[in-house]
């Protein structure tokens, strides 16, 4: 009985002790994965999970959001999931997104891996410039085609791919197969690019446009007056609710020194304590916690980036130098490789040619020769039929010559028999000169005839030697090319089993920054240009837009680019805040 009951405890002891769980989906900006979470798990918990089932080491740029009664919130890293304001219907759904932007992604951004997460994040419609930008679309619609290949990527394989919102297309009068054949041109002119070149080249541009990781809520001053914040890496920028482009005034982070609410009322103190706090309102409780989120994690990493790099990311930006040289010398070994490939497609093609030509000629000289043989035997045929007429024309001289010495010898002796005899004398005489001189003709007919057969002999033998000649003339064609010797500043690399292996031979951090530099200056020269061709593009394309089809947005986007202040959002932030902080909290007020 005691022994039934201590079973009985052991049983219900190990059923408290197995953790419940429950579903979570996670949604990122390419994939859905789902995890089995604790009960206990807190908001950290299940990030640090997404994290590392990313490779994602960059995390304080992103965060889990969801979303409540159309209020968009994220989840908390000290509270536990379940205890969010979430659907508890399983799978509890979050989407992994970047929470905060960078001000230089060229900068900060680290590994190739949350560059590509930003890539991605950036290119959707409802986070990328409401503008359209035709030189940064065409950029991304490169990306998932690889590098450019001519016997690929003919003109038509893009025909059925939706390569331009509709809005863009219709803002241009231009076909979809225009657009194709510049896209294609442009892309053509780009091979060899990297992907992740191509992908901060996007990354570059973006970020100096005017709505690029900007957060907008709509807030009141203390007048009343329906204003948008905006909420970014540089600061807070205060927007007219019909310009989201332009801000009419701005703050930046190294000028606030604190930030509260309490209901829906916001407070921003001035780092200076001579300058009054200025106050706002939101229009929701929910939407209070998420400008302060927004605020303090945006003030953290703008003071982060001026403090120097922790070890962490220290050992991050070597970790990314060594890759980006390992992947740089990996592209130079394949382009070499691709070359020498190349290079022995072409040898195998010309002689591939060269064959073929030499088999047109074998087969014209032995149609010659045939044409020979066939020549050489009617001569002699020819011949042959000649010195038999020789012969018969011969013998009938001879009759002719016995007959006349018959007609000589039986002449009748009167006069009209010897004039009459004498008559066929001369003219069996004046035949027999011509059946003489026909002789001799055909003779030297005959003579001729043998020596053309001669001649026709000689050319039979020579086109059979020929033929001989080209038929055991060697051929060659290449089995293994000889490869390019490496230049001595590369590392070796050995092909082992279906793993390759590399070593790098005396180098050390000083020879491999130099490379780095040397890297990075080929780079901007790279990117220089690309800027170049995209300008051109876009000049080209601009001609052909239709203005009665531009949105209001689109006309305050163009009077910026005139004015020049899209070449730096920077630029622009800067401009607004010359005057000083208290000027501008005063210009806030009477708004």
């Amino acid at each position: 009985m005691a022994g039934a009951i201590a079973s009985r405890m052991s049983f219900s002891s190990l059923k408290r002790k197995q953790p419940k769980t429950f579903t979570v989906r996670i949604v990122t900006m390419d994939a859905e994965m789902e995890f089995n979470c604790e009960m206990k798990w807190k908001g950290k918990d299940l990030f640090d999970l997404v994290c590392r089932t990313l490779g994602l080491r960059e995390t304080w740029f992103f965060g889990l959001q969801y979303t409540i009664k159309d209020t968009v919130a994220w989840l908390k890293m000290d509270k536990k999931v379940l205890d969010h304001d979430v659907s508890k219907e399983e799978p509890v759904t979050f989407h992994f997104l970047a929470k905060f932007y960078p001000e230089n992604a060229e900068e900060e951004l680290v590994q190739e891996s949350t560059q590509h997460l930003f890539f991605l994040q950036v290119h959707l419609p409802t986070k990328l410039i409401c503008v359209p930008q035709i030189s940064n679309l065409i950029i991304y619609l490169l990306l998932p085609y690889g590098d450019y290949d001519p016997s690929l990527h003919k003109l038509g394989f893009l025909a059925q791919e939706e390569l331009l919102p509709k809005r863009v297309i219709n803002l241009y009068q231009m076909t979809p197969e225009m657009w194709e054949e510049r896209i294609t041109a442009w892309y053509a002119g780009h091979r060899g690019r990297a992907r992740d070149e191509a992908e901060m080249e996007y990354l570059k541009i973006a970020q100096d446009l005017e709505m690029y990781g900007v957060n907008y809520f709509a807030i009141r001053n203390k007048k009343g007056t329906e204003l948008l914040l905006g909420v970014d890496a540089l600061g807070l920028h205060i927007y007219d609710p019909e310009n989201r482009l332009t801000p009419k005034i701005s703050f930046p982070w190294n000028e606030i020194r604190n930030i509260s609410y309490s209901d829906k009322e916001f407070t921003i103190k001035p780092l200076d304590k001579k300058i009054d706090v200025f106050k706002f309102n939101s229009s929701k409780l929910r939407v209070n916690k998420l400008i302060l989120q927004l605020c303090i994690g945006n003030h953290d990493l703008f003071m982060r980036r001026r403090k120097a790099d922790s070890l962490e990311v220290q050992q991050m930006k070597a970790q990314a130098r060594e890759e980006k040289a390992r992947k740089q010398m990996e592209r130079q070994r394949l382009a070499r490789e691709k070359q020498m490939r190349e290079e022995a497609e072409r040898s195998r093609d010309e002689l591939e040619r060269r064959l073929l030509q030499m088999k047109e000629e074998a087969t014209m000289a032995n149609e010659a020769l045939m044409r020979s043989e066939e020549t050489a035997d009617l001569l002699a045929e020819k011949a042959q039929i000649t010195e038999e007429e020789a012969k018969l024309l011969a013998q009938k001289a001879a009759e002719a010559e016995q007959e006349m010495q018959r007609i000589k010898a039986t002449a009748i002796r009167t006069e009209e028999e010897k004039r009459l005899m004498e008559q066929k004398v001369l003219e069996a005489e004046v035949l027999a000169l011509k059946m003489a001189e026909e002789s001799e003709r055909r003779a030297k007919e005959a003579d001729q005839l043998k020596q053309d057969l001669q001649e026709a002999r000689e050319a039979e033998r020579r086109a059979k030697q020929k033929l001989l000649e080209i038929a055991t003339k060697p051929t060659y064609l290449p089995v293994n090319p000889i490869p390019a010797p490496m230049p001595p500043d590369i590392p070796s690399f050995n092909l082992i089993g279906d793993s390759l292996s590399f070593d790098f031979k005396d180098t050390d951090m000083k020879r491999l920054s130099m490379e780095i530099e040397k890297e990075k200056v080929e780079y901007m020269e790279k990117s220089k240009h690309l800027q170049e061709q995209l300008n051109e593009l876009k000049t080209e394309i601009e001609a052909l837009k239709l203005k009665e089809r531009e949105t209001a947005l689109d006309i305050l986007h163009n009077e910026n680019s005139d004015r020049g202040g899209t070449s730096s959002k920077h630029n622009t932030i800067k401009k607004l805040t010359l005057q000083s902080a208290k000027s501008r909290v005063a210009f806030f007020e009477e708004l």
